[in-house]
C-alpha cells in the first residue's frame, strides 16, 4: 500500500508520516508550493511556503527514509483561494480561505496527484477522524477538542473520505509532540501556524492591495436607522462584529452590523444588534452525498472557534437551506461557513449568504 503524505513542515504532518509508516504503508512525502513569497511582498519566513518549512518537511522525510517532492500548485491556489479571498472582501463578505484551500487544493489538486502517483490514500495532519458506518464514510471531530479541524473539512466527498487518512484525529497535541521528540524530529517544538498563510502579518487589506490591485473607497457609516454617522475607509476594511479600528470615535461603543458593497455603506450599531437566529446557507454540501428533503434538527456553528448550537436546517431546493438557531447567535457573517453536526459527526455545511 502506498500513501502520499502532505507535509507542511509542521509537527503534525511529520508525525502523520511516521504513523503511516508504522501501519506498513510505503510513504511519499510532498510539500505544496502555493505562492512565491517575494511576489506577495512578504518575508520568506513564518509562512507555510517558506524555504524553512520545505527544509523541515524534507528533513523529516529523509529521517524516515521517505522520498520527498515539492509540488507547484501556485496557479490553482491563486485561481481558487486568493481570487475568492479578494472578491469576498470586495463584495462585503468575510471568507475562510482555509476551507477553499482544503476543497480545491488539498482534496482536489493534491488528491488527484496522489491518484496519478498510484497512491492508495492521501494523508494530512488535520485533526479530524474518518470512520465507516452503515456502508457510508463519516467525518468526525478529533478527540482533542481544542485542536479539532472538522469545521474546515465539511466539503469532503464520500470518494475523498474513502481514500484519505487523518492520523492526528485520535491523538492529543501533547502526544504528537512527544512522538516527535521521541523520534528526534527537528520540528518537534515548532509553533503551530496561526495566521492565514499568505497574510502572515494579519493585514488583509494590504494583502488585497498587493494581490488584487484594489484600493478601498471611502463611504458612509450609517446607524441602524440609516442615518449618516461619519465616513469609513472602505467596505473591505471591515467585517461583521468589528468594533476596533473603525477610524472614528463615538460616545458609546459601536459594532459593524452590516456591509453593503453596492451602496458602499457600513452600518454600525450596539452589541445587541449583532444577534440573530436566522441565516440563509448556500452552496450546501452533505457528507453522505444525500441531501435531506425535510427539516432536520442538529447542532450548527458559524465560526471556527464557536461551540455548536442547537438549530433547525430547512432545505430550500438542492443547494440552499434556511438555518434557524434556537437561541440568537452573535455576528453571523456572510462568506463564512455554517457547518452542521450530529454529535461528533459532521453532516455537512455551506456558505452563509
Amino acid at each position: 500500500m502506498k500513501a502520499l503524505i502532505a507535509m507542511s513542515g509542521g509537527v503534525d504532518s511529520a508525525v502523520a508520516a511516521y504513523l503511516m509508516q508504522q501501519k506498513g504503508y510505503h510513504c511519499i512525502g510532498c510539500t505544496m508550493k502555493l505562492y512565491h513569497n517575494e511576489e506577495l511582498g512578504i518575508s520568506r519566513a513564518h509562512t507555510c511556503c517558506s524555504l524553512d518549512d520545505v527544509e523541515d518537511a524534507r528533513s523529516v522525510a529523509y529521517h524516515l527514509g521517505m522520498p520527498h517532492y515539492v509540488f507547484n500548485f501556485s496557479d490553482t491556489f491563486r485561481e481558487t483561494v486568493i481570487r475568492n479571498f479578494i472578491e469576498s472582501y470586495r463584495t462585503g463578505r468575510t471568507p475562510n480561505p482555509c476551507i477553499d484551500c482544503n476543497r480545491y487544493v488539498k482534496f482536489e489538486a493534491l488528491y488527484e496527484r496522489a491518484r496519478v502517483l498510484g497512491c492508495d490514500c492521501l494523508v494530512t495532519g488535520h485533526y479530524a477522524r474518518i470512520e465507516r458506518e452503515k456502508g457510508k464514510f463519516v467525518l468526525k471531530k478529533a478527540l482533542d477538542a481544542s485542536k479539532d479541524q472538522s469545521y474546515v473539512l465539511y466539503s469532503l466527498t464520500q470518494e475523498q473520505l474513502a481514500h484519505t487518512q487523518f492520523p492526528m484525529g485520535a491523538l492529543r497535541k501533547a502526544e504528537v509532540r512527544e512522538l516527535a521528540r521521541e523520534h528526534q524530529f527537528g520540528n518537534a517544538e515548532k509553533p503551530d501556524s496561526q495566521d492565514i498563510c499568505f497574510v502572515p502579518d494579519g493585514d488583509y487589506v494590504a494583502a488585497i492591495r498587493r494581490l488584487g490591485g484594489i484600493e478601498p473607497v471611502p463611504g458612509d457609516f450609517l446607524d441602524i436607522e440609516g442615518n449618516k454617522l461619519g465616513t469609513h475607509r472602505g467596505v473591505l476594511c471591515y467585517t461583521i462584529g468589528q468594533h476596533r479600528h473603525l477610524g472614528v470615535s463615538f460616545p458609546e461603543r459601536q459594532y459593524v452590523c452590516g456591509l453593503c458593497a453596492e451602496k458602499n455603506t457600513v452600518t454600525l450599531g450596539p452589541a445587541e444588534a449583532l444577534y440573530s437566529k436566522t441565516a440563509t446557507v448556500t452552496e450546501l454540501h452533505w457528507i453522505s452525498g444525500e441531501a435531506p428533503t425535510v427539516p432536520i434538527r442538529c447542532k450548527a456553528k458559524v465560526r471556527y472557534r464557536q461551540t455548536e448550537q442547537w438549530a433547525t436546517v430547512t432545505p430550500r431546493g438542492a443547494a440552499d437551506a434556511e438555518l434557524v438557531f434556537d437561541e440568537p447567535q452573535r455576528a453571523i457573517t456572510p462568506g463564512q461557513a455554517a457547518v452542521f453536526y450530529d454529535g461528533d459527526t459532521v453532516l455537512g455545511g455551506g456558505t452563509l449568504a
